[in-house]
């Protein structure tokens, strides 16, 4: 019998782009936040040898190219295990939708894959192995609020927060991760008289502008002993401001942007009117995710999410009223 386990996604709560790396990637930071969506990934171990994937959708590579493939012929090899492995993905996410789903897919496969043999990996070769198949792997070994430095491959905890809602809207629109970030280099090569934005010349200066800000962020989390109370969403809240938040709306509230708004919003205006509908339809916090095209919104209620939704669909836009998923619920609802 197969093995299955949920592949879940993810969004980024901000995103700085930094210096190019001498190994071609770029130095990055940002704060990782898993979510309910999720596709699912059923591995079998048979006699035999080799790796076979399965999946109904065209767009997913079935060869050696796919993260699930990449990451399990290493963990063979880790393991010290033979036989022939099925893979088999159901597809819910979209393809370059920014939402980590081949990453996702490929931390479930090696979850599932684990049960299946009954033997386990340390936690230090399977972080390992996920940041040498690609840079979002790592985070999923984690799930709930993560903080990614490095290429993103470098994932560090945060204080888990309570869940919210959230709608996640999925135009049918392609990305391409490496255009955007060649996008991006042209951006910054073109100096600081492009966007107010780029005033900061020195890429180092990005990056620990965003340390600081996250690091206040934390501080007023340590120090702040939050009132008990209620959204209409039914999670814990504090009552600054005014107003019910919850400790995550105060983390993109310090100003948290996504760099890559910056240059894919200009080439695909489509992305930027999705965003101006969330903030519109009362999201608190609005953002492409990754390079897109998933864009994202949070917000203070179920409710208010599953209108927004609603929404959004009317346009014709794809879109699906869910939740965050804290570190808790990640682990405990990705093996159900």
């Amino acid at each position: 019998m197969p093995t299955n386990v949920r592949s879940f996604a993810k969004i980024n709560l901000g995103l700085r782009i930094g210096a190019l790396r001498p190994d071609g990637f770029h130095e990055l930071r940002t704060v990782y936040q898993t979510i309910a969506l999720h596709d699912v990934i059923r591995v079998s171990v048979g006699r035999g040898s080799g790796i076979e994937i399965r999946c109904d959708d065209s767009r997913v590579p079935t060869d050696e190219s796919n993260t699930c493939y990449r990451i399990v012929e290493r963990a063979m090899v880790e393991l010290n295990a033979t036989g022939r492995v099925m893979i088999e993905i159901e597809k819910r996410l979209p393809v370059q939708g920014g939402l980590g789903g081949a990453s996702g897919n490929a931390v479930a496969a090696v979850l599932a894959l684990e049960r299946a043999l009954k033997k386990e990996m340390s936690a230090p070769a399977r972080l390992r192995i996920a940041a040498e198949v690609g840079s979002d792997l790592p985070l999923f070994l984690v799930g709930g609020t993560v903080l990614g430095v490095g290429r993103g491959e470098e994932v560090y905890p945060v204080p888990d927060l309570p869940a919210i809602p959230c709608v996640v809207a999925t135009p049918e629109i392609g990305v391409s991760t490496p255009k955007a970030f060649a996008d991006w280099d042209l951006l910054v090569s073109r100096g600081p008289q492009v966007t107010d934005k780029l005033t900061r010349p020195v890429a180092s200066d990005r990056m620990s502008e965003f340390g600081r800000v996250l690091s206040a962020w934390l501080s007023s989390q340590s120090q702040s002993k939050y009132k008990s109370g209620r959204a209409l969403s039914g999670v814990p809240v504090s009552k600054g401001r005014g107003r019910a938040e919850t400790p995550l709306l105060d983390l993109v509230r310090t100003g948290i942007e996504n760099d890559f708004e910056q240059v894919v919003f200009p080439k695909y205006p489509e992305l930027r009117e999705v965003k101006r509908v969330l903030v519109s339809a009362g999201a608190v916090y609005a953002s492409l995710s990754g390079s897109g095209s998933a864009t994202y919104g949070l917000f203070a209620s179920r409710e208010a999410a599953v209108k927004a939704a609603a929404r959004l669909r009317e346009d014709g836009i794809a879109a699906t009223a869910t939740t965050t998923l804290t570190r808790q619920q990640y682990w405990k609802k990705i093996f159900d």
